[in-house]
């Protein structure tokens, strides 16, 4: 599976705007390609990662300026690296914390050539979901340290302000540089809880804007979890991670249409991405033979289920239902609980249905969305018609997405022989 593209909110001083001559186009493949690898290279070394920023921006600012003149190097990669290691060896010293350039070593010619150990991006991503750092972080710090996305573009994935934000991260890198947390990965009594840290942070990127079929920050979290991938090829979470991320992606085409939000049971399956699908079976193969199993795992699991209709025709409910019980014993959560009395209501009716989204009822409270949701849908199906619209006006008031407020309306309206309701 081809690594992260190129996606909103690169920072423009990597060259990604203007004329796209041979210079621009080399700079671009360098920015795309080895950002990451290069910035976890040289901020392992000065255990800064905010100056090791500001070097490697300089150096593909340079690149733009120099390589239209005197041509496109015969390694960028190690152009770029010298360009931004002498830059930092001069910040670095006037701050009296990298005495010689010498101790810097140069990059490896290519990735080939560089096993994991070599190639310092998963110490990188551990330090960015380092303990020490506050969770709500990681995610943004790995998409600004890893992908080398500005802090503006993350703050508009957030709902943040951008000042804010940046505040933040400043403060987080300086805690880094100047707690000494240490750019390794840690030993294998410390490994399963970092990497659980990333793979959570990575699966809230992939959850953000799940609607828009336009965002690249999916296709970012599916880089991100295959790189996790390459590093712990043994690790069955990450590849199951990999695999729900590719399965998600693979239906993000038909998720809206007409600006309204279409169900996955409804889904136009000719819009599915069969390249991602058999990517996602590939990964989760390679997982459950690993005989681990793991929450990534099922919810993968739950997704390929859906996604076999394209061929059968049909969803298996009883697959999803014995897929539901399983999350719910490794893995509890109220999402998957409402889910489970979903297909419960598909396989034996919208009574038993409603009657576990009873049972929930204390555990979930009155702010989960995808409750109302679900018991407004039921209601209706029983022809509680005054209770569903109160759902239907509670799951609406909870939702910020314009998709899902335009299909519940419609659900609503329909509620009335097709009449607009007012919800």
């Amino acid at each position: 599976m081809p690594g992260g593209k190129i996606g909103k909110g690169r920072d423009p001083g990597f060259g990604l705007c203007g004329t796209m001559n041979d210079a621009s186009r080399a700079a671009e493949k360098a920015a795309r390609d080895s950002y990451g690898r290069i910035l976890a290279y040289l901020a392992a070394r000065s255990h800064d990662i905010a100056s090791a920023e500001d070097a490697l921006a300089d150096a593909f600012a340079k690149a733009l300026t120099k390589w239209p003149q005197d041509g496109v190097p015969g390694n960028p990669d190690a152009w770029i690296l010298t360009v931004a290691r002498n830059r930092l060896v001069d910040r670095q010293r006037h701050q009296a914390r990298f005495p010689t350039e010498s101790e810097i070593p140069d990059l490896p010619a290519s990735d080939a050539s560089a096993g994991p150990l070599e190639d310092r991006r998963l110490a990188l991503l551990m330090v960015c979901a380092h303990p020490a750092i506050a969770p709500d972080l990681h995610t943004p710090l790995m998409l600004q340290a890893v992908l080398g996305i500005d802090a503006a573009s993350i703050a508009r994935l957030f709902l943040i302000s951008p000042a804010a934000l940046a505040k933040r991260l400043v403060r987080a890198k300086a805690k880094i540089r100047d707690a000494g947390i240490p750019f390794d990965v840690p030993d294998t009594m410390q490994l399963p809880e970092r990497s659980a840290a990333i793979r959570e942070a990575i699966y809230a990127l992939h959850a953000h804007d799940w609607l828009d079929p336009t965002d690249d920050f999916g296709e970012e979290a599916l880089f991100l979890a295959d790189l996790l991938c390459r590093f712990m090829p043994e690790d069955a979470e990450s590849l199951g991670l990999s695999a729900l991320i590719a399965f998600s992606q693979s239906r993000r085409l038909a998720r809206v249409m007409s600006g309204v939000l279409v169900p996955t049971e409804l889904q136009d399956v000719s819009s599915w991405d069969e390249t991602l699908i058999s990517y996602g079976k590939r990964q989760l193969r390679r997982a459950h033979a690993l005989s681990s199993i793991g929450r990534f795992q099922i919810e993968a699991a739950i997704e390929e289920v859906h996604l076999a209709r394209k061929d059968a025709g049909v969803t298996d409910w009883i697959a999803l239902s014995q897929l539901y019980y399983a999350h719910a014993k490794i893995a509890p959560s109220v999402g998957a609980m409402v889910s489970q009395a979903v297909v419960s209501a598909n396989l034996h009716g919208a009574e038993h249905g409603l009657a576990e989204l009873g049972h929930l009822e204390r555990q979930i409270g009155t702010g989960f969305q995808p409750y109302w949701a679900a018991r407004a849908e039921l209601l209706s199906r029983v022809g509680k018609i005054e209770q569903a619209k109160v759902c239907y006006d509670k799951a609406i008031s909870l939702t910020t997405h314009p998709p899902v407020i335009r299909f519940l309306r419609e659900r609503c309206a329909a509620l009335q022989d097709k009449k607009y309701c007012q919800c």
